[in-house]
């Protein structure tokens, strides 16, 4: 029987384990083994937006925590998110952070891991299929075609300092470029390539992968 997150236990316990899960593009069918078990073994489970809602039948005895981040809309803060996750630890609670896509590339594990590991809170990494994988697939279309490019470089167009990729770096470097949360910077995004890309470089713009 699970755990009431409502009624922690008085007595201090061991800090139970939390798993940073990525849930993949939204296809519940793409959730690794791994994924469901620790779905199914979940006691709080902190959903991210972009993730399938269907995703909570598979946690049955969880207590499901919505901390939905959209770019452009209302967003639970990135603190806050973390101070939960640190709290139902330390409860002795099994937690479960479902992130959409893959939770290494453009998640916030990185800030959500060293924040757990600082307050003694062991984490546990789940991967799964990113977007550009599943737009890639969607297209039929190989990131690494060796007759075109050598790599795939993955990119934010979203810099920490709220400027631009070095453009001009990424044109030289011969590989796929895989541009993440583009959508409200397409302009800025085409004229940065333009001006070191020939114009017919084959290009997809893909929303909802």
């Amino acid at each position: 029987m699970a755990r009431d997150p409502h009624h922690p236990s008085p007595n201090p316990c061991t800090p139970a384990e939390v798993v940073l899960l990525s849930a993949g593009p939204g296809d519940l069918e793409l959730l690794t083994l791994k994924a469901v078990r620790a779905l199914q073994q979940a006691e709080v489970l902190l959903l991210d937006e972009l993730v399938d809602p269907g995703i909570v039948g598979l946690a049955p005895q969880a207590r499901v925590v919505r901390v939905g981040k959209r770019g452009g809309c209302r967003s639970t803060p990135q603190a806050f998110i973390c101070r939960l996750m640190r709290r139902y630890a330390l409860q002795g609670l099994r937690v479960v952070r479902v992130k959409g896509g893959e939770a290494l590339l453009f998640g916030r594990a990185g800030e959500e891991i060293a924040f757990l590991r600082e307050a003694g809170v062991p984490v546990r990494i789940i991967n799964g299929v990113s977007a550009a994988f599943a737009a890639a697939a969607a297209l039929g279309v190989s990131l690494t075609h060796r007759q075109h490019c050598h790599g795939v470089s993955f990119v934010t167009a979203h810099t920490a300092d709220h400027g631009e990729p070095d453009w001009e770096a990424l044109a030289r470097s011969g590989t796929t470029l895989a541009i993440y949360m583009g959508m409200g910077r397409l302009p800025r995004i085409a004229r940065g390539l333009l001006a070191h890309l020939p114009a017919d470089t084959p290009a997809a713009v893909v929303q909802a992968a």
